[in-house]
């Protein structure tokens, strides 16, 4: 067993770190302005010349399927990746990419939407959640009826991420209400089908949206997968996303950890840098150890997809511990920095009202709970297992 870095992983990390510090980084300032603006943190326009950069070093379809153009690294590549990105706010993500459940696309629907999403053409969104269906995604009500060779889609969708720029959605709908989660159908439809978005105000400058579909006719062929096989479809879309959220918190409080640091060396108190303090000394060592065990956990995610092994219970605990360190180390950061933390001279208090947001999404802290104890207790999970 191997619990170091290759040099391939090594060289991948000090390159895209060297990306996040060189690129990224200067903008931060620019995006903290245009967000307090009410304006687009970043424009669209920079986000291509930084991908175009970024694929220059070799970094595009960093985890798409070499048969479609992409790098095919593999997930634990993709989890460092991942905590380097994440070590800034600036919201950019390496080109190439497409959501997990789209690669289930048929011939014509490949070169309909999957190929234009990994070439950056398009824009798609996932949408599950409803108004009465969001931890509890047994009792999505959107229906779907079958009139000739379409289906007429109706009903709402909401807290769908990238909804609103999205060129189309892959939607979960009801087609067999008899046979609960296995009558539900993975449908893509365009957005000129004729379902509209709505801008959600939240605490934070995540802006998802709820999407109205109303009377939506949606052609046979946009079927993804199988009829009444899109709640497997759904799973397999969020149990993939869970480790991912984790690897953020590592990256953001790896980030953070280090500003307290550096401040509690300049500040001076009483004639002593509060480094000196026993009080702050305790709130980074704790901080520095949570992360390195939300790291691990994390890696371990990762490692065991890359094998071919099931993952969901690793990526729930990944999940709900990585999500709690983030929000405790940010909290012990911002009160290392007193009334300076508070203030919006810092980002500080931006990454607060973000990391809210991780004990919430893809499944919030309640559901990884409930899963953790189910596998347990029925036994799908032995404790002492090698995992």
């Amino acid at each position: 067993m191997e619990l170091r870095l290759t040099d391939e992983q090594k060289m991948v990390q000090k390159t895209i770190r060297q990306f996040v510090e060189k690129e990224l980084m200067p903008l931060e300032p620019e995006v903290l302005r245009n967000e307090r603006e009410g304006k687009p943190s970043i424009s669209a326009e920079k986000i291509k010349q930084l991908r175009q950069k970024a694929a220059d070093f070799g970094f595009w379809g960093i985890n798409t399927p070499e048969e479609y153009g992409g790098a095919d690294l593999g997930q634990m590549m993709l989890a460092l990746v991942t905590m380097e990105t994440s070590k800034t706010f600036v919201p950019f993500s390496f080109g190439g990419y497409a959501d997990n459940i789209l690669y289930y696309c048929n011939d014509e629907q490949k070169e309909r939407y999957l190929l234009p999403t990994i070439s950056g053409e398009k824009k798609s969104c996932f949408a599950m959640t409803e108004p009465d269906a969001g931890s509890d995604t047994r009792r999505i009500k959107m229906t779907a009826v079958k009139d000739g060779d379409h289906y007429v889609l109706n009903g709402e969708k909401t807290f769908i991420t990238g909804g609103n720029e999205a060129d189309f959605v892959m939607v979960m709908a009801v087609t067999d209400k008899e046979k609960g989660p296995e009558g539900v159908t993975c449908f893509l439809v365009d957005r000129d089908m004729g379902w509209e978005s709505h801008y959600i105000d939240t605490m934070g400058d995540w802006g998802p949206a709820s999407l109205i579909f109303d009377n939506v006719r949606v052609p046979e062929e946009n079927i993804l997968g199988e009829l009444n096989g899109g709640y497997k479809l759904g799973l397999e879309w969020i149990g993939f996303a869970r480790w991912i959220v984790g690897a953020r918190a590592v990256g953001a409080s790896e980030r953070l950890l280090q500003m307290a640091i550096d401040y509690a060396k300049e500040r001076i108190t009483f004639g002593k840098p509060i480094a000196e303090r026993q009080a702050i000394q305790w709130q980074i060592a704790d901080s520095a150890v949570e992360i390195e065990a939300a790291k691990w956990l994390v890696f371990n995610a990762a490692y065991t997809l890359d094998r071919g092994e099931d993952n969901r219970h690793l990526a729930s605990i990944a999940k709900l511990y990585g999500a709690n360190m983030g929000n405790r180390v940010i909290d012990r950061v911002l009160q290392i920095h007193g009334g300076m933390g508070y203030t919006k001279e810092m980002p500080i208090e931006r990454w607060y009202r973000e990391a809210r947001l991780w004990r919430i999404y893809d499944g919030t802290d309640e559901i990884q709970r409930m899963i953790i104890a189910r596998n347990l207790l029925k036994g799908h999970v032995k404790l002492g297992d090698f995992l």
